[in-house]
């Protein structure tokens, strides 16, 4: 791809960035279509990120920036305005620069989870929800489902105090959605997620028994280090339709781009230009 004086900066923060997969994504779409524009990893530590991140903002040719771990909650004390989304979430993967200088966020982990059931055939509207984590990721899920239209959501952690604070903020965001933390009945759940990072490591536990699970109920996973997970294994042994991590980021894509006013694309277009 060329990259010249009037090229636009998508900075991609993070640390560390080695398993950054967006530039391989991005930026052979963005050469395919002539879109001038790259996307660029920039290692950063967290005591250096305050600084790092007011310097790239201020750049005259910055059009945005993807957040990544560990800087998407500290990004949002930093922005001056923010989407219910990044409110409930509690964190940003987001940022975009107006025209007239403001840092606009928002956290499209939960659209891009919400788009791929849709396109498995999945409508939320009056739907129940289960996810299991409440970080950052689970957080984000929780919003975007409860954005669309879930009656029931269920959420649970291992830590208390984080499950209990989301529940305070989606209560605040979307009083109408049941909220269910105790979850104690594993079979009447429409769709159930893990957002937490079990299944990363082979001898990782998984996030729930399936056993009581019927075959309706559809099972997604957040874990990008192997497309079929042990838990999405047992999911599709038991006759589940599954959603693996993969289709999370490539559907979430889309709507970054529609974010940073680059047109949009499909998932299936994504998948056939990508270098990963």
């Amino acid at each position: 791809m060329k990259i010249s004086g009037t090229t636009q900066l998508i900075a991609h923060l993070g640390f560390p960035t080695e398993s950054f997969k967006a530039p391989l994504i991005y930026n052979p779409y963005f050469a395919k279509h002539a879109i001038d524009a790259v996307v660029v990893p920039m290692g950063c530590r967290v005591e250096n990120y305050r600084n790092v991140f007011s310097g790239v903002t201020r750049l005259s040719n910055f059009l945005g920036a993807l957040i990544t771990m560990p800087h998407k909650v500290s990004t949002v004390g930093l922005l001056d305005e923010v989407s219910t989304t990044v409110k409930v979430a509690g964190s940003c993967n987001a940022v975009r620069r107006t025209e007239e200088g403001k840092l606009i966020g928002d956290m499209f982990d939960g659209e891009g989870f919400v788009r791929g059931l849709e396109r498995h055939g999945r409508r939320l509207t009056d739907a129940s929800v289960r996810v299991i984590g409440c970080g950052g990721v689970g957080a984000a899920i929780s919003a975007s489902v409860a954005k669309a239209g879930v009656a029931r959501l269920g959420v649970s952690d291992t830590d208390r105090a984080t499950r209990n604070q989301l529940c305070d903020r989606l209560q605040t965001h979307y009083p109408h959605v049941e909220l269910d933390t105790v979850c104690a009945d594993s079979s009447s759940w429409d769709v159930i997620v893990n957002a937490t990072p079990l299944g990363m490591k082979p001898d990782d536990p998984l996030p729930m028994d399936l056993a009581a699970v019927p075959s309706s109920t559809l099972i997604g996973d957040v874990v990008l280090t192997q497309e079929v997970t042990p838990f999405l294994e047992q999911a599709r042994s038991r006759g589940c339709d599954i959603q693996i991590g993969l289709d999370m980021l490539f559907e979430q894509i889309p709507a970054y781009l529609e974010f940073f006013r680059l047109g949009t694309t499909t998932s299936e277009e994504l998948r056939a230009v990508a270098q990963i």
